[in-house]
């Protein structure tokens, strides 16, 4: 059936697509969406926050604190304990006390309800943890309200199935926790990472002694309530905010059993050198240069969508982001003109409208590294598209950016750059697209876009990456393994790969 009425695709913050004829496309300034904000009056940000160690909240004995900000409007949202060495060392006792005396000889049954009870409790507000994550951290809330929040009480539910059932998870092995693990996590996915550290490692019999990143503290702080509601035993979990000093306080305390970090590949380095010797374990989830590679056989718009997904709906705020592009040179000008058609509609803009699709910049120091990959790229030769969206004057925002005639040597191909960012390449043969894949010192995940189940498996194989996803990107699921290769990190988290990470196995 022919329709040669206007037809209206409402998605962009300036105008939208109108269409006077079948399958033509023209833009029209007449339209734009009305805003739709996520309410925040059931939300409540204390002013100032303390460290919660031994299932109290306390003060700093040094009395230092850091302001975290909205990154959306540079406006300060409160004022946050910065914790010393000495601060770091009453959790580490706290912590040990309570593995000594309680956690450890509690029978796993009764440990899974409390981890159980956490997952309800953040069920129950998953509101003011959705509107607290978009407000620190700047990302949109469909993806805190859709995504994060989700998925960070599923993997609680999810390993308070697995504390007493070790004995199936390590079938002929006695699994023996391995005492405190200290917790290090970053800022892109903050109360998302502390499920994923903390909740396995407290099926597995742990005590834990965590620090969020010092630009989104306030749900990891919010979960110290959830933790402290639920009733814990008091030093179970203790949470300590803080900048690097902190961290490596946690790193090197001679009482810390287990070190997991989640963050750039360098301070990865660091933590591997200062805990060589000592017989502590580790976890490291480190960076990610992503290869999203596009056949000339898949569905071309989903595999566009996919790419979006990928790269400019999250900011390029995730380590497996998609920020390598390789298309197959027969349908390289039809992807990118999709691709540069479908980044015209994005909203960027206010983290808590529901419209928007790329929120803020976590920082402005990250907004500084990624406008200098931005200079550079040009510098060393690439072509950059950018989209005509408007931004707000104030907050830390990047418009999402494509580079096209990019080479294996470039920077902006080579290192990671935490933004809306993507340079994009072509081959010919499988066998190119996969050696170019390759060409990194990175190893965390990638994308595969074809028809064809041979190529898949035949990729997927040859693709030296912890994670790859087929004709989809950036799906999660806590019953599933992530982790990396090469510079990528050492270890997994997730799935019943996660739990092993946190046992001695003795037979």
């Amino acid at each position: 059936m022919s329709i040669n009425r206007p037809i209206i695709f409402p998605k962009t913050n300036s105008g939208n697509f109108v269409s006077t004829e079948p399958n033509k496309l023209a833009f029209n300034d007449g339209w734009q969406y009305a805003p739709a904000p996520e309410s925040t009056d059931h939300v409540t940000i204390d002013q100032r926050y303390k460290l919660f160690i031994g299932g109290e909240f306390v003060a700093p004995e040094a009395g230092r604190h850091f302001e975290t900000i909205n990154p959306a409007t540079e406006e300060q949202l409160s004022s946050v304990a910065l914790a010393g060495e000495a601060d770091v060392d009453r959790a580490v006792k706290a912590a040990r006390k309570a593995y000594n005396g309680v956690w450890s000889k509690m029978p796993a049954s009764e440990r899974s309800k409390y981890i159980y009870r956490i997952a309800r409790i953040l069920q129950e507000r998953a509101r003011e943890f959705a509107v607290i994550e978009s407000l620190d951290g700047g990302k949109p809330i469909r993806e805190s309200r859709d995504i994060d929040i989700p998925l960070a009480a599923a993997h609680f539910f999810y390993y308070a199935g697995w504390a007493d059932k070790l004995e199936y998870a390590f079938p002929g092995r006695h699994a023996v926790p391995l005492g405190v693990a200290g917790q290090i996590i970053p800022w892109n996915f903050p109360l998302l990472m502390c499920a994923w550290k903390i909740a396995p490692a407290l099926a597995c019999g742990n005590t834990v002694v965590l620090k969020p990143a010092e630009t989104t503290p306030l749900t990891a702080m919010k979960l110290a309530e959830v933790i402290r509601d639920a009733g814990l035993p008091p030093g179970v979990v203790n949470i300590v905010t803080g900048a690097g000093e902190t961290g490596a306080a946690i790193v090197n305390h001679p009482d810390i059993d287990k070190i997991a970090f989640t963050g750039s590949t360098e301070v990865g380095r660091i933590i591997q050198k200062a805990i060589a010797g000592t017989g502590k374990r580790y976890t490291l989830e480190l960076g990610g240069k992503a290869a999203n590679i596009i056949f000339a056989d898949a569905a071309i718009d989903e595999a566009v969508e996919g790419i979006v997904n990928g790269i400019f709906f999250n900011q390029g705020h995730v380590c497996c982001a998609g920020s390598r592009l390789f298309v197959q040179e027969s349908v390289a000008d039809e992807v990118i003109r999709k691709l540069r058609d479908r980044m015209e509609t994005l909203i960027v803009g206010d983290p808590l409208d529901k419209n928007t699709d790329i929120g803020a910049i976590n920082s402005a120091s990250q907004l500084e590294t990624i406008e200098s990959y931005l200079k550079l790229g040009q510098e060393e030769g690439a072509q950059m598209y950018q989209s005509s969206c408007a931004v707000p004057d104030r907050g830390y925002w990047c418009r999402p950016t494509i580079f096209t005639g990019v080479s294996q040597s470039n920077r902006i191909v080579q290192e990671e750059i935490f933004g809306p960012v993507l340079a994009i390449q072509t081959f010919r043969t499988l066998e190119e697209g996969l050696s170019k894949a390759n060409n990194t010192p990175y190893g965390l995940s990638g994308g595969i876009w074809t028809d064809k189940g041979a190529k898949i498996f035949k990729m997927t194989q040859g693709i030296r990456a912890g994670v790859i996803w087929a004709n989809t990107f950036n799906k999660f699921d806590p019953t599933s393994p992530f982790g990396g290769y090469k510079e990528s990190g050492f270890g997994r988290e997730g799935g019943l790969h996660g739990l092993g990470a946190y046992v001695r196995l003795e037979a």
